[in-house]
């Protein structure tokens, strides 16, 4: 307990209260300590570790993360090491059940969408400058990256959809691309071949 339940308290802490840690003694087999306690196991109770010896552990010393079940059908994720200098074996129980929900809730918003209606959207500028502006981000990368070249080619793009016919696009335009009104009115005659 002195060597190894800081670093037992460690990881209990970090991973609370979605995990179990629990300290074994091999040699008395015994429970020495349990943090985050969801299994029922206390200190003190068999540890029923079995024969260790027969047990291959990896390279560094770890089995696992193996899957474990609880008697109320809540899916566990575990590892155990092997401690030396004294021998002691230590387990860490991680209950999948709330990463399993935040899993199926992010799925879900992940599922197949209806298809925009555009009737509705076809004169929504505002919406189309997000549109070109948003697609460009994450082909291109942020806007404050980009070069001449690529707001030539976004400015082109919204130009040929027919946003700079609205009076007040260019603001927004200037807004989205992170640029003043007077560098998108420039790159806007230079895309349409106007003289200066």
């Amino acid at each position: 307990m002195e060597r190894y339940g800081p670093a037992c308290a460690a990881i209990a802490a970090l991973l609370s209260p979605h995990a179990e840690v629990v300290l074994h003694d091999p040699d008395e087999d015994v429970v020495l300590a349990v943090w985050n306690p969801f299994s029922g196991r206390e200190a003190g109770d068999p540890s029923l570790l079995g024969e260790l010896d027969e047990v291959r552990p990896g390279p560094d010393g770890v089995f696992g993360p193996y899957p474990k079940v609880l008697a109320d059908g809540r899916t566990l994720s575990s590892v155990t090491a092997m401690l030396r200098d004294p021998d002691a074996v230590l387990c860490v129980n991680l209950d999948r059940g709330p990463f399993e929900q935040a899993a199926a809730l992010l799925a879900a918003f992940a599922a197949p969408v209806a298809p925009r209606p555009e009737p509705l959207f076809e004169h929504d500028w505002f919406d189309r400058v997000n549109e070109v502006v948003g697609s460009s981000v994450r082909l291109r990368g942020p806007v404050e990256r980009w070069g001449k070249p690529d707001r030539l080619a976004v400015l082109s793009e919204l130009d040929s959809s027919g946003v700079f016919a609205v009076r007040r696009a260019a603001p927004e335009v200037a807004r989205a691309l992170k640029v003043s009104r007077s560098t998108v009115y420039a790159l806007l005659a230079e895309v349409r071949g106007e003289k200066p």
